[in-house]
């Protein structure tokens, strides 16, 4: 099944007017895939800026909500908050609300309800400490993540699943094609078991851990990676390069092939006169 590449910038605790408005329009001047999902994650102060100056080919994500639609909650906002501003998607789970503010798993999944139930598309995130990388219990910690967010779904058609390796992100350091790979492999094995085969098919499973202009292109190769989520390289102008990370990768393919057969392309070129 073919599954729409997804690239989502998460901008964190960075960026003001000035600066995201510039952005917005290297953005929404830039050629980009029609072929890539793209959502825009923005600060919530931010939210109806970011989504008044962006294009509408590009969608805009609020980093963070509550499990409920309204009360005495100080610093929160709703999903019902975030879809005033005319926003249609939130992160929820990344591992800086995991660890930097202590969420737990089943707070997560009751964001992921509630979210779900309001509307959003979310961006559920996942993904191991470095200490639990060294230990071998990569799938363990994934997979235990990844139930209590299938346990709080019940339309996967608006989720997006997020691998991001804890110890990958803003680090400079990148699991290898390779290792991404491995793990969305297995994530989707586990959905297909405890799921379905049809979700495991059609959900999109992107990775996030310092993708840059750099490394996106061997990365969006990978047969089971279905896009990136991307935090500081989101801010600069080669986040257009990794949106079109898979373009350039099927590019890549057919010029290796023009290379290596240059005669099979010259004869498909000249076909349509021949069968005139």
């Amino acid at each position: 099944m073919s599954r729409k590449f997804f690239v989502g910038g998460n901008w964190k605790l960075n960026g003001d007017k000035k600066s995201l408005g510039e952005l917005a329009q290297t953005l929404n001047a830039a050629k980009v895939d029609p072929n890539v999902e793209v959502v825009c994650g923005a600060p919530s102060i931010y939210l109806d800026f970011a989504r008044s100056k962006l294009d509408d080919k590009f969608g805009v994500a609020a980093q963070n909500c509550y499990k409920v639609a309204k009360g005495a909650f100080t610093g929160e906002i709703s999903p019902a908050m975030i879809k005033d501003c005319g926003v249609n998607w939130v992160i929820l789970g990344h591992s800086e609300r995991r660890h930097v503010f202590g969420e737990s798993d089943e707070l997560i999944g009751q964001k992921t309800a509630h979210a779900l139930e309001s509307g959003l598309g979310v961006i559920a995130c996942i993904g191991e400490k470095l200490d639990e990388r060294e230990g071998g219990i990569t799938e363990k910690v994934v997979f235990a993540q990844t139930k209590v967010i299938a346990d709080n779904v019940k339309d996967w058609s608006k989720v997006v699943l997020a691998y991001e390796p804890v110890w990958a992100i803003g680090t400079g350091k990148t699991a290898s094609p390779q290792q991404a790979q491995e793990v969305h492999e297995k994530l989707r094995a586990w959905l297909k078991t405890n799921v379905s085969e049809a979700v495991a098919n059609s959900v999109r499973i992107i990775y996030g851990g310092s993708v840059t202009g750099a490394t996106c292109k061997e990365l969006a190769s990978q047969k089971d990676v279905d896009g990136f989520l991307v935090g500081g390289a989101s801010l600069k102008p080669e986040f257009v390069e990794i949106i079109n990370a898979k373009h350039l990768v099927f590019f890549l393919f057919v010029f290796s092939v023009m290379m290596l057969y240059p005669r099979f392309f010259l004869i498909l070129k000249f076909l349509p006169f021949c069968c005139d």
